[in-house]
């Protein structure tokens, strides 16, 4: 795995150096989006409809809307004047129960591995949390946003999960729910209750599949078994082709020009031959 981050875990007067890592990862199954006429794949660029133009990365800034078509820039330097009390710590604020923390808050899972001299501080919180069954609260600074996260346990490593702040844990007050208990009859909850038993076993992760990805992998093999593929079609240069078109349009315009000066040379000379003839006659 790729190291993510390198700080430290701190409570009360111990730091431990520490290592994170990611702890997930996505299987989905992506797809490109192809033109359907040349099977090519489509691409997608920064686009200014105003100057009708392609832009660079370094010509874009960030821009807050707070009004419908009125932006707020914030560049570099004021992100940088935004005080932050720490960028390499992980500064555990307080120790609670897991079961108080709704996993409604839970966002992203990292590992954190001891980096060279923290070994023993990291086994010591790790016995000292595994013994009072308490989760760690505390903040973090990753790639430059402040974050919360909860520390916990699991098969001895110190896994922390960043948690999302109170308010942005969305309000299900505007759900119509139609909860009414009072229009339950106790046998429909004793029922409810035993098939709830029933069902009712150990968290084995392993037996759960996705069923989905697995016969739509299936289905992208026997594709290219039966060679049912295709092929991009070569990238066509399409500099050339307007230098070409450019290099065309100037010769055009420079025979034209030429014809005309050639045409108005011959009828000055044609012109003067008259006018020699005139004179001799006379």
């Amino acid at each position: 795995m790729r190291t993510l981050w390198k700080g430290a875990v701190s409570f009360g007067l111990v730091n431990i150096p520490v290592k994170m890592y990611v702890a997930t990862e996505r299987k989905d199954i992506k797809f490109h989006y192809l033109h359907k006429e040349c099977m090519s794949p489509i691409q997608y660029r920064k686009y200014c409809p105003n100057c009708d133009r392609e832009i660079a990365s370094e010509e874009i800034v960030r821009g807050y809307e707070y009004q419908k078509g009125n932006f707020v820039v914030i560049n570099e330097e004021d992100l940088e004047r935004i005080p932050l009390e720490s960028t390499k710590t992980i500064d555990i604020l307080d120790f609670v129960d897991l079961a108080q923390v709704d996993p409604i808050y839970f966002d992203k899972t990292y590992y954190l591995e001891p980096s060279q001299g923290g070994e023993k501080a990291y086994t010591l919180l790790i016995e000292a949390m595994s013994q009072t069954g308490k989760v760690a609260i505390a903040k973090v600074i990753i790639r430059s946003k402040e974050s919360l996260a909860a520390l916990r346990v699991k098969d001895q490593v110190l896994i922390m999960e960043t948690i999302f702040w109170p308010d942005e844990i969305r309000s299900p007050s505007s759900l119509d729910l139609g909860v009414d208990r009072a229009k339950l009859h106790d046998n429909e909850i004793k029922m409810a209750v035993s098939l709830i038993e029933n069902l009712s076993t150990d968290f084995e992760p392993a037996k759960y599949q996705d069923e989905h990805r697995q016969a739509l992998w299936e289905l992208i093999e026997s594709k290219i078994v039966g060679k049912e593929v295709v092929a991009a079609a070569p990238a066509v240069d399409r500099g050339n082709v307007v230098d070409l078109m450019e290099a065309l349009k100037a010769s055009v315009k420079l025979a034209e020009e030429t014809r005309n000066a050639q045409q108005a040379d011959s009828k000055s000379r044609q012109a003067a031959r008259g006018r020699g003839k005139t004179k001799t006659g006379s």
